[in-house]
């Protein structure tokens, strides 16, 4: 979901220009408040967080807002459903091709175990690295402006 063809904005903006939450709900008919808490319901959903708690959403965010609203609104979702629905579509993520397995033997104590730490560590790995492509869009952002 890439979110550079969006052109709701008569802002003169570039489309891939960092945007407020209030020129975000303007420009998609959406209250401020409600796509506080779409960033509450919809993991995925993680603008630009500056000092203050300012909010900037990039292309994607638009985008994925938009989609959010589309199936909330337009398809009859509910947060539930719409989240599983874009469970696939989360920033960045790529379909993954998973062999099939017929009968699968059961799993031990200690594999599971170690899955679990494995899953883990990933999941803190994975947090670290939105941080750092948070804070570089950021740095981006600042030198853009200057």
């Amino acid at each position: 979901m890439s979110g550079r063809g969006i052109s709701v904005f008569q802002d003169g903006k570039d489309p891939g220009a960092l945007r407020t939450i209030g020129e975000v709900a303007r420009g998609l008919g959406i209250r401020p408040h409600v796509l506080r808490y779409w960033e509450e319901q919809f993991p995925m959903l993680r603008p630009l967080t500056r000092a203050g708690g300012r909010r900037y959403y990039r292309a994607e965010d638009v985008a994925l807002v938009s989609e959010i609203d589309r199936l909330l609104h337009r398809e009859g979702y509910t947060i539930r459903g719409a989240r599983q629905a874009l469970g696939g579509k989360a920033r960045g993520a790529r379909p993954v091709a998973v062999p099939f397995v017929s009968d699968p033997a059961p799993a031990s104590s200690d594999e599971l175990a170690r899955a679990e730490d494995v899953l883990s560590a990933l999941r803190v790995l994975y947090g670290r690295l939105e941080a750092v492509r948070d804070g570089l869009a950021g740095a981006l952002a600042e030198a853009e402006a200057v």
